[in-house]
């Protein structure tokens, strides 16, 4: 057998193949879409009327910054897990800023368990919150999958659950800027569990949004 022939003969008819940027760039494309698109969510709904309070409110402003710390977290990742041989901190590293948000949440129920007792726990059937989460990051959430399918696909779970989490996060980070209600135990269940049910939802349907490669063929 002819190798020079035959290596000749393989790569006669490749096309050529174009070079997937790198995940910083990824993320930073998405924002370029996701925030301007988020911004004018936020405007049509119209900044809550206490906005100027709840920026001197650490509590309030440690829920946004780790929303939004994760987010970018999760989108990193979810690039990341397209690329092969990226190292397992980078596809788990989401998991940081996503321990501290749900704890900057855990720690206001606390603080109102203490200070209001049960009464202060206010709770509600507002599924408002939902629709509103799911409209902030319709468009964020779709850039995400167009873009995640263009990667390699490696860990294709971990691709949307990040990708997932990511347009979430960014919206429940929107939602808060004009949705006026903040009891914690709503936050809890309406805000920050709408985040994780369209995480679950889009994970079970990720061969949908991600398909795995092909396996090889002899």
């Amino acid at each position: 057998m002819d190798t020079d022939r035959l290596i000749d003969t393989l790569a006669a008819d490749l096309a050529p193949v174009r070079r997937l940027p790198s995940p910083e760039r990824r993320v930073a494309l998405w924002l370029a879409v996701a925030l301007p698109v988020t911004a004018l969510v936020v405007t049509a709904y119209g900044l809550r009327e206490d906005m100027a309070t709840m920026l001197r409110d650490p509590a309030f402003v440690a829920q946004e910054l780790a929303a939004l710390a994760t987010a970018l977290a999760a989108a990193w990742a979810a690039f990341s897990a397209g690329v092969p041989g990226a190292r397992p901190w980078a596809v788990w590293a989401p998991a940081v800023p996503f321990a501290v948000w749900v704890a900057t949440i855990g720690r206001q129920c606390v603080a109102e368990w203490f200070a209001f007792g049960a009464e202060g726990m206010e709770f509600a059937v507002d599924a408002e919150c939902t629709g509103a989460i799911a409209v902030a990051g319709a468009v964020p959430a779709l850039v995400m999958v167009v873009m995640m399918r263009r990667g390699a696909n490696f860990r294709p779970w971990l691709t949307v659950l990040w990708g997932a989490l990511a347009a979430a996060a960014l919206a429940y980070a929107a939602h808060r800027l004009f949705h006026p209600r903040d009891a914690a135990l709503l936050v809890l269940v309406w805000q920050f569990g709408a985040v994780v049910v369209y995480s679950a939802l889009a994970v079970a349907a990720r061969r949908l949004l991600v398909p795995a490669p092909a396996p090889a063929t002899a």
